[in-house]
């Protein structure tokens, strides 16, 4: 397959990028400025380009010839400094949904693309009808047992909004939300795949490695089952 990565130098979508080659697909890799990992590439199968996600037009222009297009976005790149990611997400929560109305403006010229976007678990239920996002004591509860601030709640809400306006697309789209506590580490390949709930290990837990989170993306590239879905994962 024909796999771009929107977001490829950071946690997740390195992840993906890495994934997706081991398994012989084809990567063009996009990112803000991709100078130095372009100039760094040794691996077979991989091009670098600078996109920014928030330009639909410049978007429409890489997806000719691409079979699904993930996005990883996230403000900044967490992987070489989360506290700048941090405050960059509470300064503008509203990066998300704008990065979603240009990536669905973007599939207007090119419907067949699957489009997968990388989100966050605050959208999650926590009980029937109640979102992390919407419960500001278990949301802080969350945020403090991850490490993040508790401003960062501005920025999980932002994540369902951008969630919310995939919902309104008839696009082929797929929204990830990863576990609450999602972090480098292990590659396992074994995990269990949830829908609006978070998936919770035996001690409660909604817990999930980067390394496994690229492994399920790259199964919902290969075999679509969540088309204009949201699908999560855990331990």
């Amino acid at each position: 397959m024909r796999i771009g990565v929107i977001g490829a130098t950071g946690t997740i979508g390195s992840r993906v990028v890495a994934e997706a080659l081991d398994r012989g697909h084809h990567i063009r890799a996009f990112g803000r400025d991709v100078t130095e990992a372009a100039a760094g590439e040794t691996r077979e199968n991989i091009t670098w380009a600078s996109l920014d996600v928030l330009d639909p037009t410049g978007i429409a222009a890489v997806l000719p010839g691409l079979d699904v297009l993930i996005s990883a976005f996230q403000p900044g790149n967490a992987a070489r400094d989360l506290a700048d990611t941090v405050r960059r997400s509470v300064a503008d929560a509203t990066v998300y949904a704008t990065a979603a109305r240009a990536l669905l403006k973007a599939l207007e010229t090119h419907p067949r693309t699957r489009l997968i976007v990388v989100g966050g678990a605050g959208s999650l239920e926590i009980e029937p009808g109640l979102v992390l996002a919407d419960a500001e004591g278990r949301l802080h509860q969350t945020l403090d047992s991850v490490g993040l601030p508790r401003a960062y709640a501005a920025a999980v809400r932002g994540h369902r909004d951008a969630l919310n306006v995939l919902r309104t697309s008839n696009r082929r789209w797929t929204y990830f939300s990863p576990a609450e506590d999602i972090a480098p580490g292990e590659r396992t390949g074994r995990f269990r795949v949830g829908e609006d709930q978070p998936v919770r290990d035996a001690e409660g837990r909604s817990r999930i490695s980067a390394e496994d989170a690229a492994v399920a993306l790259v199964d919902e590239a290969e075999l679509p089952r969540f088309v204009q879905r949201r699908f999560t994962v855990g331990y």
